[in-house]
């Protein structure tokens, strides 16, 4: 299957991923502006990405499901229509719990239509380079990031964080629609179907996976909003602090192809096992540091953890449980993610306020960045499901 309309394939959810994650991963740019507008404290303000998150997380069981029918055509306009419309909105609101509504639901469905469906047609198209394949197309998400963030503080400084919601809009949803007219559907799955998510749930395989998801969401989006606030309080510029996010994602890139081909060498499930721990132990670094290169290192040890994750768990999801319905079953996963991503910058905006600082929100994302790998453990045993067979 490894065919000329796979890596057309592969091109269509690279630029899409990066689209969507641009747009979603630069709020950490629109956060100061916002809580400076709206007068809102830390807690509040978060809640704006945590909402996105949420909605992304949970609908891609939907989407996964609805690709696996309908092919990602329909999916990707969708995907159109609710990024240009929901910042269109957000651009007009004048209080921010509307704009949890409009930027959440709009950018949140987005990225749901945009990504997990993407990664599991671009999983159903490969068979030899399945994992390769994919590291290129979630690479999209690295340099979605690396571009995002720092050209939304620029043009932030430039014309206010309203008419940048506006240009990103319009510009995020046009190339979303010449990835709908590119893409190809990949052809039918062979082999035994996934098994009934009853069964499913109760896995040892499936509950790993899921706590896992849940616990490294927790961690993860708390730089994806704090980091940019903390390096401020170091004297960075607006602009430099944003582009720590930006180095989060080109980190991002070179971990999500360098551990797709490790594990090709070594093993999927070691080498995703390996991702977690990096991710989890980068959070001592964040923890203590005190200027701006010790943050930017935080950013490049936690880039390359979050992008092995992200590139490898569609390969080991299909490894585990099968390619047929691999859309439904990575959507289901990522639901935990959901919970994670409103949970965790929230919790940590609500500590920031509490306490004055960002010493007990980098220590709770640390502690569930380890008890995410820690969850991961499992996988390692004989008795797990694989390819749908209970061993």
């Amino acid at each position: 299957m490894d065919a000329r309309s796979g890596w057309i394939t592969v091109a269509a959810a690279f630029t899409s991923m990066a689209v969507v994650f641009a747009v979603a991963y630069s709020f950490g740019a629109f956060f100061t502006p916002m809580a400076r507008e709206f007068g809102t404290g830390s807690g509040a303000t978060s809640v704006v990405f945590g909402v996105t998150a949420f909605a992304w997380f949970l609908l891609g069981s939907v989407s996964g499901r609805a690709v696996d029918r309908f092919g990602p055509r329909p999916v990707l306009l969708v995907a159109a229509v609710a990024l240009t419309a929901g910042l269109l909105v957000t651009a007009t609101v004048e209080r921010l719990w509307v704009g949890y509504l409009s930027y959440g639901l709009g950018v949140g469905v987005a990225v749901a239509c945009g990504y997990v469906p993407m990664v599991a047609v671009v999983g159903a198209w490969f068979v030899r380079r399945r994992a390769i394949a994919l590291a290129v197309a979630v690479s999209g998400i690295g340099v979605g990031t690396l571009v995002g963030a720092p050209l939304a503080a620029a043009l932030i400084d430039a014309v206010g964080w309203r008419q940048t919601h506006v240009l990103f809009g319009i510009a995020g949803g046009a190339l979303l629609v010449a990835c709908a007219f590119v893409v190809r559907r990949p052809p039918a799955p062979t082999g035994a179907p996934s098994l009934p998510v009853g069964e499913l749930v109760r896995t040892v395989a499936f509950r790993s996976m899921y706590g896992a998801t849940l616990l490294s969401s927790l961690a993860l989006f708390v730089p994806f909003v704090f980091l940019p606030a903390t390096a401020l309080a170091t004297g960075a510029t607006p602009v430099a602090a944003a582009a720590l996010v930006g180095v989060i994602g080109i980190a991002s890139v070179a971990g999500r192809l360098a551990m797709g081909a490790v594990a090709e060498r070594l093993g999927r499930i070691r080498t995703f096992q390996a991702c977690f721990a990096v991710l989890g132990a980068s959070f001592a670094i964040w923890f203590a540091a005190g200027s701006y290169p010790v943050l930017a290192l935080f950013a490049v040890v936690l880039g390359v953890g979050y992008g092995g994750w992200i590139a490898l768990q569609p390969a080991v999801i299909a490894e585990l449980f099968g390619l047929r319905g691999l859309g439904g079953v990575v959507g289901l996963v990522y639901t935990s993610g959901g919970i994670g991503a409103l949970l965790g910058a929230p919790v940590a905006g609500l500590l920031v306020d509490a306490t004055g600082g960002y010493g007990w929100a980098i220590a709770f994302a640390g502690v569930c960045g380890v008890g995410s790998f820690l969850a991961l453990l499992p996988l390692g045993r004989a008795d797990v499901v694989v390819a749908g067979t209970r061993l």
